[in-house]
């Protein structure tokens, strides 16, 4: 009994936070009404997040006859967390304020092989090296958001396995934390992605979000009313990995015929290499622009796969909003209209057609730190 009242203790405070947060200038009569709290319940919570120093009053305004009400909203400043993305070549880390804003974004290059260790304590680098600029201050900092590819457990913050990283079972939540003092949320990229373009980027609005990702490797995540679906082992989405030829090439994971040997940048290049030496994706696009057969095929094979991969996430889940998204996408645009005509002409399924929008990313390479900056916040909010 009393695990339960203290975890609706910590929810009903992470409730009236994000009112706060998406609604203000908002009174605590409005709020107790929105979410059937009592009065006295919302004036405790509001009162404590006021004392700490997250909470501001403004001017008393009318709510009618005889009436006034206080509005409330936030300290913008009083709280920012680290949004932190780590992908097989990049460490990308930002400073992510109360209101989503990545206030400060930098980039460092990883090694394809870089262990665990190494990684965490070049994390710890950059940060106490932004922390000695002023870039942030650690009395503001509530925690850390890493977003990285693969199956995570994040209730325990473990990396269970990720293809990408060549890591498996890493507790990379403890390291961190022991690194930084700070509290640390791990969780897969692409979720966190698009749990930020749900509340900050181009499916706000939308009830049932599938977003698309497509470079280093290829995955989806589904946001349904607002919160991420999961499934079991917080693998939903992990199309990357179903088979479309049990015939096909071999996959990093060990399988045949991924669908991901077909799209990403490394299979694009492993395959290209074959034909003459190609060191980055932008000479295959340019062999294609160039009129070379070869790389017309590739990537003609590539938009394809993709336009397959749109129809299969709206048959499986019905969402109203497709978002493309991924390395690939952002460093060529035009990516985004060729799938579409695809999409349209031969692939998706008739009946479910005009049923959803598909649509770009809006973050682009903020998104994975903006929602993982957003997680830690939210961790905070609901554990303090």
């Amino acid at each position: 009994m009393k695990h339960d009242q203290d975890f609706i203790k910590r929810q009903n405070r992470l409730t009236v936070f994000e009112m706060i947060k998406t609604q203000s200038p908002i009174s605590r009569a409005m709020i107790a009404k929105k979410t059937g709290m009592s009065p006295t319940t919302v004036s405790r919570i509001v009162g404590e997040l006021t004392e700490q120093g997250y909470v501001i009053e403004s001017e008393q305004v009318s709510e009618g006859l005889g009436r006034k009400s206080t509005l409330l909203g936030l300290m913008d400043a009083s709280v920012s967390s680290i949004g932190i993305e780590l992908d097989r070549h990049v460490l990308n880390i930002g400073v992510v304020d109360l209101q989503g804003n990545l206030v400060h974004s930098e980039s460092h290059e990883r090694g394809i092989e870089e262990a665990p260790e190494v990684t965490v304590q070049r994390i710890s680098d950059v940060l106490e090296h932004m922390l000695e600029r002023g870039i942030a201050e650690r009395k503001h900092i509530v925690g850390i958001g890493v977003g990285l590819p693969g199956i995570i457990d994040n209730g325990r913050g473990v990396v269970v396995f990720s293809v990408q990283l060549g890591w498996k079972n890493v507790a990379l939540s403890a390291l961190l934390e022991e690194a930084t003092g700070l509290k640390v949320k791990v969780d897969n990229e692409l979720k966190v992605k698009a749990l930020a373009e749900h509340l900050k980027g181009s499916a706000i609005g939308s009830n049932r979000t599938a977003l698309l990702g497509f470079g280093n490797g290829v995955g989806s995540a589904l946001i349904f009313e607002g919160e991420i679906y999961r499934g079991e082992m917080n693998s939903a989405g992990e199309i990357g990995h179903t088979t479309v030829d049990p015939n096909g090439p071999l996959c990093q994971c060990g399988k045949a015929g991924c669908l991901q040997t077909y799209i990403t940048i490394h299979s694009l290049l492993q395959e290209a290499s074959q034909i003459r030496p190609i060191q980055s994706v932008e000479e295959l696009f340019a062999a294609r622009a160039a009129g070379e057969r070869w790389a017309i095929h590739l990537i003609d094979r590539a938009l394809t796969y993709m336009a397959i991969t749109v129809n299969n996430v709206v048959c499986m889940y019905n969402p109203d909003t497709v978002i493309f998204s991924g390395e690939l996408t952002d460093k060529f645009p035009e990516m985004y209209e060729e799938v579409k005509e695809r999409c349209h002409s031969r692939f998706v399924w008739e009946p479910l057609r005009d049923s959803f929008r598909f649509v770009t990313s809006q973050l682009h390479e903020a998104g994975v730190m903006i929602g993982s900056g957003l997680q830690a916040q939210a961790q905070f909010f609901k554990l303090d």
